[in-house]
């Protein structure tokens, strides 16, 4: 039986155990709120797992034809699709293959959304509640000048005909009284076209998983809301919720080097290519083989360098028990969600396998790279 000390790196690993504890509390939520919880494949795709997550969770949100055909093949239940913009090229199979159908825009709406629904798709309509609860812009759809939804303006006169559903999406892995501002904006712009759905999804960002996050207060949020809607049905669309530190991605010190007194291990992988979210919100990753600076006296601290040529390919702000040596493995923590699909092949650097551990702990390839996969993503 293979563990994941035999195995050699780099390599994403997904823990079962891990999965089920979050798809096990995301039902929870879902079953004592009334709400229906679908996952978004924006955070994580690797559905050589979704036999697990279909035990808990069949429906799912798709952003692109790629995504939607998966949640069609691989889930097999409701796939609620929204994209910034539709086009004539792809329409047809959104409308082939979508359950929801959410639009950006009346321009979108207006030039598409009869023929969604003479295929009997629901058909929704995306605002912008404009209540900014994010600090990193980034990750922020309710700044000036967003290109997400529309404004209370643009329906002042009432609801579009055919439109069965609102969807706003204001959160990034926020908590349930974040959700609470947004709905009090979006009750106050858009509260008098509420008796006329039949579904409001409140989009993604709700980081349910995470240690410490008010799951109870979630419940009375949502709850609240039914009560003053009877009859709508709530819809919420976590991504990082569904992975949230299930799983990490083990390397290898390659080399150490060091530059006016600050160290660098070079690693296996690269921040730049296989954990970008790093670079961009940013943020440190934890690693399991630090410790903290005052259990290392006397140790300098050290950076984590990426085996590529971008300069910026480095986490600084860890020391170690005593100085890294190449072939010291490091463990980057909850390299699961958001990573696994924004991964790229920047300067050919080996990408990492995918490992499933199952919960005997026992481990599985999902998925091994090679030169040709390299190839042929470049033609």
């Amino acid at each position: 039986m293979l563990t994941p000390d035999q195995l050699p790196t780099p390599f994403f690993i997904v823990y079962e155990d891990r999965l089920r504890a979050n798809l096990s509390l995301i039902t929870d939520v879902a079953r004592r709120s009334g709400a229906k919880i679908i996952m978004a494949f924006k955070a994580n795709a690797l559905w050589r797992t979704f036999p697990v997550i279909a035990e808990y969770c069949r429906d799912c949100t798709a952003s692109s034809v790629n995504e939607l055909r998966l949640g069609a093949e691989c889930l097999g239940g409701e796939v609620h699709s929204y994209t910034p913009a539709y086009t004539d090229a792809n329409i047809d199979t959104f409308v082939e293959l979508s359950t929801h159908i959410t639009f950006n825009s009346l321009s979108q709406l207006a030039r598409f959304g009869d023929k969604a629904r003479a295929a009997g798709v629901s058909v929704g309509l995306r605002v912008n509640p404009r209540c900014s609860v994010i600090d990193t812009d980034l990750y922020n759809p309710a700044l000036p000048g967003s290109r997400f939804g529309v404004g209370k303006e643009d329906l002042a006169d009432g609801l579009p005909e055919g439109v069965e559903g609102l969807h706003f999406h204001a959160l990034c892995e926020s908590t349930s009284h974040d959700l609470a501002k947004v709905l009090e904006s979006f009750e106050r712009d858009f509260g008098h076209l509420l008796p006329h759905l039949k579904w409001v999804n409140m989009g993604g960002g709700h980081l349910m998983t995470r240690q410490g996050y008010d799951t109870d207060h979630l419940v009375e949020v949502i709850r609240g809301f039914r009560e003053r809607h009877p009859g709508l049905e709530v819809i919420l669309e976590p991504g990082s919720a569904f992975t949230w530190q299930t799983g990490d991605l083990v390397s290898s010190v390659v080399d150490v080097v060091e530059d006016r007194g600050i160290p660098t291990a070079i690693l296996d992988v690269s921040f730049a290519c296989h954990m970008p979210d790093t670079l961009e919100m940013p943020y440190t990753p934890a690693v399991a083989e630090s410790v903290g600076e005052a259990e290392a006296p006397g140790q300098p601290e050290w950076r984590l360098g990426g085996n590529s040529c971008l300069s910026g390919d480095f986490k600084a702000g860890y020391w170690f028990a005593s100085p890294l040596r190449a072939g010291d493995r490091i463990t980057l923590r909850d390299m699961n969600h958001y990573t696994t699909v924004k991964t790229t092949m920047f300067n050919g650097v080996q990408h990492p396998d995918i490992v499933f551990c199952h919960s005997d702990g026992s481990c599985e390839y999902l998925r091994r790279f090679d030169y040709e996969d390299y190839k042929n993503r470049m033609s």
